[in-house]
């Protein structure tokens, strides 16, 4: 991806619109020296998934379900600081939301259907049993009869 020229893709043709991430920027703890306390490098990427149209319906849905945690009024927030440069904290973020909605909103998985085990194996685990349990009963210093 490169910088905030594109859209952030989710899955197929579904992309974020820029115009629908609200970005904030405040100072950022951690590593910098002087410069930390004079830049604002940290990021934070707020998505408002309850109102948003760039979703379809089935998606969002599945999204706003298995993100009940974290939403605040329906909106996703996402941060990022451990980069010490602002762009850098913004690609961040930006990826961390995508790969956030592409789990949220995937398809569950396929049922399992369970499968059944051929006679044939059954009947040679028990085969083998019985032959191990010879062997060892062979070690034996007693009279089994």
């Amino acid at each position: 991806m490169d910088g905030m020229s594109g859209p952030h893709v989710i899955r197929g043709s579904v992309l974020l619109p820029e115009a629908e991430l609200v970005w904030r920027f405040s100072r950022s703890s951690g590593p910098g020296g002087q410069h930390v306390n004079t830049t604002d490098t940290a990021v934070e990427l707020r998505f408002d998934l309850a109102r948003t149209g760039a979703l379809p319906e089935v998606w969002k849905r599945r999204a706003l379900e298995r993100l009940a945690g974290r939403l605040t009024d329906g909106i996703v927030t996402v941060r990022a600081s451990e980069h010490r440069s602002q762009w850098r904290n913004r690609e961040a973020a930006a990826v961390r939301l995508a790969a956030l909605l592409a789990e949220a909103t995937a398809p569950p998985p396929r049922p399992r259907r369970p499968t059944r085990i051929p006679r044939g194996i059954n009947e040679r685990r028990l085969r083998e049993k019985k032959q191990r349990s010879q062997t060892k009963r062979g070690r034996s210093p007693k009279d089994w009869d």
